[in-house]
């Protein structure tokens, strides 16, 4: 019987070539192994010549970390999520270690990847998205996997959190506004139980109010270009509409700018004043050049992989982390 012409070479194939031993082979692969340079070298010309490449599971199995990190992706229509996922990719790879990719469909929620990430042995668990529930806490520091989310409220034992500070971007977005001279303010919201929106309403509009202004008028979209369009038609059902508004995140902001000059006729930012947020790279486009906060997608990143390597910081800790987003100016608030 023929042996399959598609079958993988093994540690053997590669002994028999060689001439050497099979632990031989095993310490040439393993890091930090006692082995020879030219012991080495010769295993290394024979893996070469077949092709070979070892098994990482047998080490997984047998060992305290499977060097496996779960992220966990979802809203990739948004471009800051592709962004952070090209961040955190290239940062944990850079370590040595291995990306197992979970896909949700929420855009803002991780609480739907719980039985997806607690299936296989990974190190730790890092998203984008927020822990929305007291359940979903729950499972996930019952799973004693460290998990890191973004722009989450919520954390337990083994849930740990790197936001952005929302709030205090609402409040000077307010302050910008009213520098700028708008008198009557809007805000368009994400979904209703999106944590990082509220947030930013909440510092909006309560700075606006200590300021002696009426509260924003509200509208709700969904985080996409659909969704911001959607919203300011209903703002500008109003018998006085908004001459300044915020939106929870630029892909609203940039579907309002272009209901308001295409099919609105209302100019921007003559005649209304909009600030966005996650900075992404169509606020730059010389058809938007949209205000934005930019995130600070790197220094998140860092954070995220500094509380997981530190086995001090997580745990059965629950550490949050706040990172200052930085306010870019451009044209749509001039």
């Amino acid at each position: 019987m023929t042996k399959s012409r598609n079958r993988y070479p093994t540690s053997s194939d590669v002994a028999r070539l060689a001439g050497v031993s099979q632990s031989a082979v095993s310490r040439t692969f393993t890091r930090d192994a006692s082995i020879s340079t030219a012991l080495r070298e010769k295993v290394l010309t024979a893996a070469r010549e077949l092709g070979y490449r070892p098994n990482a599971l047998p080490g997984i199995m047998q060992g305290q970390r499977s060097r496996m990190i779960a992220v966990v992706v979802g809203g990739m229509y948004n471009p800051f999520y592709a962004r952070v996922l090209d961040t955190l990719t290239d940062e944990l790879q850079a370590r040595g270690e291995q990306v197992l990719l979970s896909r949700v469909e929420s855009d803002h929620a991780l609480d739907e990847a719980i039985d997806q990430i607690t299936r296989y042995r990974v190190d730790a668990v890092v998203s984008a998205l927020a822990v929305t529930t007291e359940e979903t806490a729950r499972k996930l520091s019952a799973s004693r996997i460290p998990v890191v989310a973004f722009n989450s409220t919520l954390t337990a034992p083994w849930v740990s959190a790197i936001n952005s500070d929302n709030a205090a971007a609402g409040r000077q977005a307010a302050d910008l506004l009213l520098a700028r001279g708008a008198r009557r303010f809007g805000f368009i919201h994400g979904p209703l139980s999106s944590p990082a929106e509220q947030e930013r309403f909440d510092g909006f509009a309560r700075r606006l109010v200590a300021c002696g202004n009426p509260a924003p008028a509200e509208a709700r979209g969904d985080y996409d270009y659909g969704g911001g369009q959607a919203a300011i038609r209903e703002l500008w059902r109003a018998a006085i509409p908004p001459d300044a508004i915020f939106c929870a995140n630029d892909l609203m902001a940039l579907g309002a700018i272009d209901t308001l000059r295409h099919e609105l006729s209302v100019s921007v930012p003559r005649s209304v004043r909009i600030i966005g947020y996650d900075n992404i790279d169509s606020c730059d486009w010389l058809g938007y050049q949209l205000t934005s906060f930019d995130q600070d997608v790197n220094t998140m990143v860092e954070g995220a992989i500094s509380l997981i390597f530190d086995r001090e910081g997580l745990g059965e800790k629950s550490v949050t982390v706040t990172v200052s987003p930085k306010l870019v100016e451009r044209s749509s608030t001039r």
